[in-house]
């Protein structure tokens, strides 16, 4: 029945003009028209200026270049057969990531969140393997200053309670960064990862030189191209 309901929605949605969305958080459904929906697109491509609109597809170009530094890192030994294969791109499946939008309707004016859907694009998978490679390195060492959740925030106060860290005169203090994944400053947030495994003394990763390990994320910040209405964007 949920199923069914859901169907007529997205017909009664698609003949009026409208554009069914799950919503950012509530996971509720939420019907804007699309005109209006469109000009809060716009309205923050506008705003960010992080988006510059490309003349042609740039996947088969974003694919070759990929299998070139792949390539070029094995023939010099900065990475293993074994690496090599997790993050080699396969040509039968890579497709271009698409941009969408989810609506906040918990904050005023129901602002727009975007997303890009990158399952498949071609750097996807250095993407994953970058991630398994480095995450259990920072929550080894930044588990003290990291909230995973809600829950994890009330043991945290229930121990700063029981230690007396808490007093009458203590604040607390949150703060919401506006678009921080799309407005990301790319070379100094690499030259931070560095930085921290500089830090805490890592010069290699699972054999990889951590200047390698900063040239393959570049590789994924700077190939991140997408399509939106039909149009490409870096």
């Amino acid at each position: 029945m949920i199923k069914m309901a859901l169907i007529d929605l997205l017909e009664m949605a698609k003949k009026g003009n409208h554009i069914l969305r799950e919503t950012d958080k509530s996971g509720i459904f939420h019907v804007v028209h699309s005109v209006d929906y469109e000009k809060k697109a716009e309205a923050y491509r506008q705003k960010t200026g992080a988006y510059i609109e490309l003349d042609s597809n740039p996947l088969c170009s974003v694919f070759d270049k990929v299998i070139l530094l792949l390539n070029d890192l094995r023939s010099k030994t900065y990475i293993l057969s074994c690496q090599l294969d997790k993050m080699m791109p396969k040509r039968e499946i890579f497709q271009l990531s698409y941009l969408y939008f989810i609506p906040k309707p918990h904050k005023a004016g129901t602002p727009l969140r975007p997303n890009v859907s990158s399952m498949n694009m071609p750097m996807a998978g250095i993407s994953k393997f970058l991630d398994k490679l480095i995450r259990p390195i920072f929550d080894t060492h930044a588990c003290s200053t990291t909230i995973i959740d809600g829950v994890d925030l009330i043991h945290r106060f229930e121990a700063c309670t029981t230690n007396g860290h808490f007093i009458t005169k203590t604040f607390l203090c949150t703060f919401d960064i506006t678009d921080l994944y799309t407005m990301l400053p790319q070379e100094e947030s690499l030259d931070i990862l560095i930085e921290f495994f500089l830090q805490y003394g890592y010069q290699k990763v699972q054999n990889i030189p951590i200047d390698i390990i900063r040239k393959l994320a570049l590789s994924v910040i700077k190939e991140n191209t997408f399509v939106y209405e039909k149009k490409f964007y870096r």
